[in-house]
């Protein structure tokens, strides 16, 4: 098969792009729940903010009518996911699929957000 130019192309980060209809809430939840910490914010009132944690990377864009996708719209690899389930369960978030596993190769559970957002979250077993 002959090269394109599209071979040589070198791909950085990429993130999910979360629309939240209050922005600092979702930052508590998502620092409390899993340790984000908040890296950039921009706007007066704070219309977007970038948070990481370890090698993940989350964007919030302030979506004040903001209505949540039926489809996961992120996946999150986590190193327990039967302790970030549990943590998921003791903050009130909603789960949509509870935890199981795979049978290709991961533990995995679907949560949604306070906004409706649904982050599948898997651990490779």
């Amino acid at each position: 098969m002959p090269s394109t130019p599209a071979d040589e192309l070198k791909l950085g980060r990429i993130a999910p792009m979360l629309p939240v209809s209050d922005i600092e809430q979702s930052f508590r939840v998502y620092r409390e729940v899993f340790g984000f910490e908040k890296v950039f914010e921009n706007g007066d009132p704070v219309g977007f903010m970038i948070l990481q944690k370890d090698d993940a990377e989350l964007h919030l864009t302030l979506q004040k009518t903001h209505k949540a996708a039926t489809f996961n719209v992120a996946h999150m690899l986590v190193s327990d996911a039967a302790q970030t389930y549990r943590m998921c369960q003791e903050n009130g978030l909603r789960i949509i699929k509870r935890l199981q596993d795979k049978d290709y190769g991961l533990r995995a559970f679907v949560f949604a957000d306070h906004d409706g957002n649904r982050i599948d979250v898997g651990e490779i077993i």
